[in-house]
């Protein structure tokens, strides 16, 4: 895809989430080689996919480029941490091919209202609900395989080479994470959501212990992957990159599974199926956790596994309950989160379910 050619996902920017394009492309060319992007401002857009921070398209006459901001409202201790989401993909790009090239991080909040970071956009396909594609059931299969693969990649990588060894906060991450990711419901909790006491004491009275420390990414799924357009089954760049940390990767699997909706799922998970894992020829979760485990060399039990599915689908609630928390207090009127509470509900079945089912 050239430059100038529409781009998929890519919207008028939205009233509230509008910035002055003069100030960032003066900023822009006071701190980045521009020599190659043609005159003038840029044309803007804004991606509707995303949910957490705000993602544009900056169309230069001879350069697309992607500024990443953080959203408005209450946020998160930690979270939407431009700076350290640049600084990782930097730090990546020599020992993992799949980042896009960095531009420029902005610390200075007068120029937009918030940090931002600016990178090249990667040209090519990326799959949202719907696939977008038409493939065939065994090039489906391996666009899956390719991505499990990709995913075992990342685990593969030494962080001491990238020079990201010190995001670990050594042992322990399993306890943290259920202790973290407990703290931000009881945070963001509304009167139309589940307690989740349950699901959260079972969490917690089932911790297994770290099963390794590698470079995991905390948002690894299909629609922050782009797809190369020769060759729509093969990856070429990982987007996203703002929950990335060292931990325990069957942590990271667990997350990535609970966005996993099957053709055989229930019709209302079928309501907030995010990706196109329905597909005929897509892995369903058992096979795609066989899969990733074989090529990693774990052993685990089905009971075992529980543990990382449930924490899995309770991190997705809470980080969808942070959403819809600035949606129902009006920090944000984007129509798309209006109905998030009811995930929380969809969500919290299913893992009493897999809870039900480890305790049998």
């Amino acid at each position: 895809m050239s430059v100038g050619e529409k781009v998929a996902g890519a919207q008028v920017v939205r009233d509230e989430d509008a910035f002055d394009v003069s100030a960032v492309d003066a900023w822009l060319r006071a701190h980045a080689d521009a020599s190659a992007w043609g005159d003038g401002l840029p044309e803007v857009q804004q991606f509707s996919g995303g949910a957490s921070n705000l993602t544009y398209l900056l169309r230069y006459p001879s350069q697309d480029l992607i500024l990443r901001r953080p959203p408005a409202g209450t946020k998160a201790k930690g979270a939407h941490d431009m700076g350290r989401e640049y600084r990782i993909q930097a730090a990546l790009a020599p020992v993992f091919r799949y980042v896009a090239p960095m531009v420029a991080h902005c610390a200075d909040e007068t120029v937009v209202g918030s940090e931002f970071y600016v990178m090249e956009r990667v040209a090519g396909h990326i799959p949202r609900k719907d696939l977008g594609l038409e493939l065939t059931t065994e090039q489906v299969r391996q666009l899956c395989t390719n991505v499990l693969d990709l995913f075992v990649d990342l685990h593969s990588v030494d962080p001491a080479a990238a020079g990201l060894d010190q995001l670990s906060k050594g042992d322990g991450y399993v306890a943290r994470q259920v202790g973290g990711w407990t703290a931000r419901f009881e945070k963001s909790k509304t009167w139309n959501v589940p307690s989740w006491k349950k699901v959260m004491a079972w969490l917690d009275a089932n911790q297994p212990a770290d099963r390794g420390a590698v470079l995991i990414h905390n948002d690894f799924r299909f629609d922050n992957v782009v797809f190369d357009e020769a060759d729509p089954t093969q990856p070429i760049a990982l987007l996203d990159w703002e929950m990335a940390t060292i931990g325990d990767p069957l942590m990271d699997l667990g997350s990535t599974i609970s966005y996993w909706i099957e053709a055989a799922d229930s019709n209302m998970l079928q309501k907030f199926r995010m990706q196109p894992t329905n597909l005929p020829g897509m892995l369903t979760r058992q096979e795609a956790v066989a899969y990733y485990c074989d090529r990693m060399g774990f052993d685990l039990t089905e009971k075992e596994w529980a543990f990382y599915e449930v924490f899995g689908l309770f991190r997705l609630a809470v980080i969808l309950q942070q959403i819809y928390y600035r949606y129902h207090h009006k920090q944000t009127t984007n129509p798309r989160f209006k109905n998030f509470w009811i995930a929380s509900h969809v969500l919290h079945r299913r893992a009493r379910q897999l809870m039900r089912g480890a305790d049998a």
